[in-house]
């Protein structure tokens, strides 16, 4: 009897489980991981693996060595949210045909989660052999990355420049720059020249990267290790947009951090709707991605839709920099009305530029920008003034003028009663 009922009860939870399996289906392993997996940063190592690294001249070892070793240490460190993956070039082809050897770049890690023992044996295989195509290295690199909202790091690391010319490396940088997909490519030049350390130099800057010179092998594995911890950081990414040539039909800015490219002395527009009572202020960098000549500058300007100036930002240069950066703050006063409390009004933003290429220097895409916009409360009592930085200060600055006139006129007549005084006797 016992032994039926056990039976019977095992049959219910039976069917009970069969049933609860139909009608509430089991959610993927996996579902939680997407979601993790959409938001975590990708780094895409991207390793010469040319002929010249043969060389010995790294703390007495290959630059290949070197770099073995490096990235064993650097994938033994790796941040577990990290996806991270390894691209090659120069490592199949040892062949002196110059059109094939600069297609040699293939992918020895795709970029995911990392499992470290099969990523170390593949490095493991690596010997030098072949060309230096950086250019086309770069562009595959930018298509190794899985979709997702995080962030993109490309880190290159060299020993010598691209030997693929025409497809400059540093002009693939700007392209990769100008897609708007938030990739940084930074790179490491092992025992540079100067020619290959502007090379380097150009790509870096081009899309906000960073460039290492590197003579030890602590060096590379120092910086490779940072680069990796870096893009594990929480980033904002800027909002692509693209400004006009025209308010009229500029685009809507919201307060947040954006990004445009701009021509060589090309005027750009935004809008920004600013209420009774708020504040504008905002900023912009213009990146100096390429050689320009001497003597340069960036002005930002609030104006009205009927273009007439309310503020302006500018600043100017006249050597080789990185960026140049303005900003201005503008207070919309309270309104008396109160149907007029709501009313929004429709600032302008215009950004313009008298930067110059240099003889030879491609003019395309444009200069990489970024602009800052923040809408917040005006100070209380806000005017007009306040936009030019004075707000309140005006009836001090007033007082100061009142009390400096009349301490001169009161010195001024003690100083003749003195003058009177000293005649008469």
């Amino acid at each position: 009897m016992i032994r039926t009922h056990r039976l019977a009860a095992g049959a219910c939870a039976l069917l009970a489980a069969l049933a609860t399996g139909i009608l509430v289906p089991a959610v993927p392993a996996d579902a939680a991981a997407d979601d993790t997996t959409a938001a975590a940063p990708q780094v895409d190592l991207v390793l010469d693996v040319s002929g010249s690294m043969r060389a010995t001249d790294i703390d007495g070892e290959s630059r290949m060595a070197a770099a073995k070793q490096a990235f064993n240490e650097v994938l033994d460190a790796t941040p577990a949210e990290v996806q991270l993956g390894i691209r090659t070039l120069g490592a199949n082809y040892p062949g002196n045909d110059r059109q094939t050897g600069c297609k040699d770049t293939a992918q020895l890690y795709p970029v995911g989660t990392l499992n470290r023992t099969e990523a170390k044996a593949a490095v493991a295989t690596l010997t030098p052999t072949g060309w230096t195509p950086i250019g086309p290295a770069l562009l595959k690199a930018a298509d190794d990355f899985q979709s997702g909202e995080g962030s993109k790091r490309i880190v290159l690391i060299t020993d010598g420049s691209d030997t693929c010319a025409p497809l400059d490396p540093c002009e693939v940088a700007r392209e990769i720059a100008a897609k708007g997909i938030d990739m940084t490519v930074d790179t490491l030049g092992l025992v540079p020249t100067t020619a290959m350390s502007k090379q380097l130099s150009c790509i870096a800057e081009a899309t906000g990267g960073t460039y290492t010179s590197v003579e030890h092998r602590s060096q590379l594995t120092d910086k490779v290790n940072q680069l990796v911890d870096r893009a594990a950081d929480p980033v904002v990414n800027p909002t692509a947009v693209a400004g006009t040539s025209a308010c009229t039909s500029a685009p809507t800015l919201k307060s947040g951090l954006y990004s445009d490219r701009e021509e060589f002395a090309q005027h750009r527009f935004y809008r920004v709707e600013l209420k009774p009572g708020q504040e504008l202020r905002t900023s912009v960098s213009v990146g100096v991605d390429r050689t320009v000549d001497p003597d340069y500058g960036v002005l930002l300007r609030a104006i009205t839709l009927h273009g007439r100036e309310i503020v302006r930002g500018e600043a100017t240069g006249t050597g080789r920099t990185d960026a140049l950066s303005t900003g201005l703050r503008y207070a919309k006063p309270e309104s008396d009305d109160d149907d007029d409390a709501d009313t929004a009004e429709t600032v302008c933003l215009e950004l313009s530029n008298s930067f110059t290429p240099a003889t030879g220097v491609k003019t395309t895409p444009g200069l990489p920008l970024e602009l800052t916009v923040d809408v917040v409360a005006g100070p209380d009592g806000s005017s007009d003034v306040a936009s030019f930085g004075l707000g309140r200060g005006w009836w001090l600055l007033g007082a100061l003028i009142l009390t400096g006139f009349l301490a001169g006129v009161l010195w001024g007549w003690v100083s003749r009663w003195r003058i009177a005084v000293w005649r008469t006797n």
